[in-house]
């Protein structure tokens, strides 16, 4: 009875170990999740304080295409004011359209193209751009692996008890974006 109680304690002791083990996993990988999309958040902010010094040199020079100013200055309000990831993936996708039809009207401007702190700013841009590719694909990547933990056995029992629900929060291309830009010369 004795070595029947030592045996049955071992057992629980694993199972207790390997139930902590996976809630912690979730725990983390919940956690990565939070951390990832701080940096795109982090990124998304470098963009939006970069848009008003671009705006301006633009406007410098394409002073009537106020459409696109007003379009490129909401976006950039909307993604100021989301309170949601979810707000806050659709206020970027606003604002990747604003900026790409801003982009069109400075390449109708050869001296602008020409100018120092406009290219300098368009460099910057560009960094930042190729930075929030590469934080919107780790946040999918951290979600995808959060949810595949929250989702297979064991972790979906394990989550399930304290809460934990599926991360649905993707950064996905807008139809827009998937056109292919047509270069003139």
């Amino acid at each position: 009875m004795k070595k029947f109680l030592i045996g049955l304690l071992v057992v629980l002791a694993v199972i207790a170990v390997y139930f902590i083990s996976v809630y912690n996993g979730v725990v983390s990988k919940h956690e990565n999740i939070s951390a990832k999309w701080a940096q795109v958040e982090n990124q998304l902010q470098r963009r939006n304080d970069l848009i008003p010094n671009l705006v301006n040199t633009v406007k410098g020079y394409a002073a009537h295409e106020k459409n696109v100013f007003e379009e490129v200055t909401n976006a950039r309000s909307r993604w100021a004011n989301a309170g949601s990831v979810d707000e806050k993936v659709k206020a970027a996708g606003a604002m990747d359209s604003a900026l790409s039809r801003l982009l069109l009207v400075a390449e109708n401007y050869p001296n602008l193209k020409a100018d120092q702190s406009f290219l300098r700013l368009m460099d910057e841009l560009s960094g930042t751009e190729n930075r929030i590719a590469v934080e919107r694909m780790r946040y999918n990547e951290a979600v995808r692996e959060y949810n595949v933990n929250v989702r297979t056995f064991p972790g979906n029992i394990i989550s399930g008890m304290f809460g934990y629900k599926p991360a649905t929060e993707y950064f996905k291309a807008e139809e827009k974006a998937k056109a292919v830009p047509e270069v003139k010369f």
